[in-house]
């Protein structure tokens, strides 16, 4: 779907493509209710903005934690492969501005933003990883500790060889086959 139908689609609609991946993979969230997450959602407007930006660019977002201490559903994307809409960006802003010439459209870190979620630390990384494979053929940015950063690195994971790996390049570097997870708490 082109972007613009995507946001036009009533909260019905993404409502129910939640409803039917959420129903179709339970062994993600085994002990969580879909009528409890759905009336989450039908009250909170702003976080069904990030969701539709989330599955719009291919996310596939679900529901994989619930968090008992603040009574939020933690969705992450799970997507197969790196999300589509969201491969060839460099990490943030400042790596964006340092390329002389063929930039990317975007950043990962401004990306994110304007989507209201949060990227993956590589705790959470592993932790989506225990729950099924993912990045078998692309790999995912994540969040990248302030130290590496301000040494001009950042870092990303994949899967190879049934492993997780954590890898780092220039954050001004982006690749064809590199996008990013992010997570939404409802």
């Amino acid at each position: 779907m082109s972007h613009n139908k995507k946001q036009l689609l009533p909260n019905g609609e993404l409502l129910e493509i939640l409803r039917v991946r959420f129903e179709e993979n339970m062994d993600r969230h085994k002990s969580v209710e879909w009528t409890k997450v759905q009336t989450r959602l039908e009250t909170n407007t702003i976080k069904l903005k990030s969701l539709y930006a989330m599955e719009e660019t291919g996310g596939e977002p679900d529901v994989v934690e619930f968090d008992k201490k603040t009574g939020e559903y933690i969705f992450y994307d799970c997507s197969t492969e790196s999300p589509k809409g969201r491969r060839s960006l460099c990490y943030d802003r400042d790596a964006l501005n340092s390329r002389k010439e063929f930039k990317p459209v975007n950043s990962v870190i401004d990306m994110a933003t304007e989507m209201g979620v949060e990227l993956l630390t590589e705790a959470q990384y592993r932790a989506l990883q225990q729950i099924e494979k993912f990045d078998t053929k692309t790999s995912s940015w994540i969040k990248t500790p302030d130290g590496i950063r301000k040494l001009g690195g950042a870092i990303f994971c994949d899967r190879r060889y049934d492993t997780v790996f954590t890898y780092h390049n220039g954050a001004e570097s982006y690749y064809a086959a590199r996008g990013f997870r992010s997570l939404l708490k409802v």
